[in-house]
Parts: structure tokens; sequence; C-alpha cells
């Protein structure tokens, strides 16, 4: 998954004006307690780190 596609569905999830703060803000354990941010720029795939928001925030099936 592109950074793009998933910044896109974070957009479309949260709203463009949430995703970015809830992305910088929000430690989840399942990302070694990282925030989105941190995930990212440790390395991982932006396709896991979806799975891993779609996970914890239930996202609707029809957007993963």
């Amino acid at each position: 998954m592109r950074l793009t596609v998933f910044w896109q569905r974070m957009a479309e999830h949260f709203g463009p004006g949430y995703a970015d703060t809830f992305a910088r803000d929000h430690v989840m354990a399942e990302l070694g307690g990282r925030t989105v941010h941190e995930a990212l720029d440790a390395g991982w795939d932006a396709k896991d780190v979806w799975r891993v928001v779609c996970t914890v925030m239930s996202v609707p099936g029809e957007r993963h």
C-alpha cells in the first residue's frame, strides 16, 4: 500500500482534520507502543499499520 493511499483511507475514516492528529497522538500497543507516525518512521509497512488501525479502531470491513 502506498502512503498516499494510506493517508487517503485515514482521512476518509477519521476526517481530514482529525486523521493527522490521531496518527500523531494515539499510541497503540499493537504498533509496539508507537503512534502511526512513529511506526511509519520506524519502517513499518503502511498496509500493516492500516490493518492495526482497522483492528484497534473497529474500522468497518468494507474500508479495509
